[in-house]
C-alpha cells in the first residue's frame, strides 16, 4: 500500500493500521479534559509522526506516534507503585511519575504517568525513545493547556 500525498499532506498510516488502545471509562468532566488533550497534542513526538489509533476518534482519550508506537491514554488511574514516597521528575512545568523498577539509565520501554494534575495522563515509550525527556517535551504544552495543576511535583 502507497501513501499518498495530498497537497503536502501525508496520509497517517502509510501501511501501518490503528494503534489498538485500551482506554478507560470516563466521567463526563475527564472525557471533556481527555477530548481537549487529543484535540492539542503535536502531529509528532520524538520525531515520530501520529498514527491512528483503535477505537478512533478524540473520544478514544488516546493518541499514538511511530512504529513501534508511543501510546498516550488519558483518563487513568494513578499507577499501583505510586505512594508518598514515590520521586517524580518535572520538565517544562509538567510532573510524571515512572516506576523505580523502570528507571535504570539504559533503554529500556517505561510507562510515565503525569502526576498533581486534575486528570491522569500515561504515556507508554518504546526503548527507541529513551531517554524519556524529548517526550516530555514534546507532550508538555497540550498537558499544560488541557488539564489544570492540582499539586505540583516535589
Amino acid at each position: 500500500m502507497a501513501c499518498l500525498a495530498l497537497v503536502g499532506v501525508v496520509t497517517a498510516s502509510c501501511g501501518r493500521g490503528p494503534v489498538e488502545v485500551d482506554t478507560p471509562a470516563l466521567s463526563a468532566s475527564t472525557d471533556r479534559a481527555c477530548t481537549a488533550l487529543v484535540k492539542a497534542l503535536p502531529a509528532s513526538v520524538d520525531g515520530a509522526e501520529r498514527r491512528d489509533v483503535e477505537p478512533a476518534g478524540a473520544a478514544a482519550a488516546a493518541a499514538a506516534w511511530g512504529d513501534p508506537a508511543i501510546v498516550l491514554r488519558c483518563g487513568v488511574a494513578m499507577p499501583k507503585e505510586f505512594d508518598e514516597f514515590a520521586t517524580c521528575q518535572e520538565t517544562n512545568g509538567v510532573g510524571w511519575f515512572i516506576p523505580e523498577e523502570q528507571v535504570t539509565g539504559e533503554p529500556r520501554p517505561i510507562t510515565m504517568t503525569t502526576i498533581g494534575r486534575d486528570v491522569n495522563v500515561q504515556v507508554t515509550l518504546p526503548a527507541e525513545h529513551w531517554p524519556p525527556a524529548n517526550a516530555m517535551v514534546d507532550l508538555a504544552p497540550a498537558i499544560k493547556q488541557t488539564t489544570e495543576e492540582k499539586a505540583p511535583c516535589v
